[in-house]
């Protein structure tokens, strides 16, 4: 069974903590980045949309890797990498887009209605 960690944003720059394991997490697994959900599916109100997060071994899900493998990405900025020269490119292991039973956390933004 899976068992995620979600950080909820909110408009007024909080963030709320939950743990979610087995049939609640269950409709998030498949998931990709930029989706909105329901917060009901989970416990909340409102929509939820997934920025990003993490799998079990600390690694960043990345929006233009697709799926929810774990790969070597050759990169030159952005999520996973914050290059320390200008043009800097280095090879680093990222997760891909999708959520899976691997992932342990999941950003997501509490959208206004």
């Amino acid at each position: 069974m899976a068992k995620l960690k979600l950080s909820v944003s909110t408009s007024d720059g909080k963030t709320q903590n939950l743990e979610i394991e087995g049939p609640k997490a269950q409709p998030l697994i498949g998931k990709r980045i930029g989706e909105t959900i329901d917060g009901a599916t989970i416990g909340l109100q409102g929509k939820l949309e997934i920025t990003g997060g993490s799998d079990k071994d600390g690694f960043p899900m990345r929006k233009d890797v697709h799926g929810g493998i774990r790969a070597g990405v050759l990169m030159t900025e952005g999520v996973g990498f914050h290059p320390k020269e200008k043009g800097e490119r280095r090879r680093r292991r990222v997760r891909g887009n999708t959520i899976t039973e691997d992932t342990a956390q999941v950003n997501l933004k509490a959208l206004q209605t």
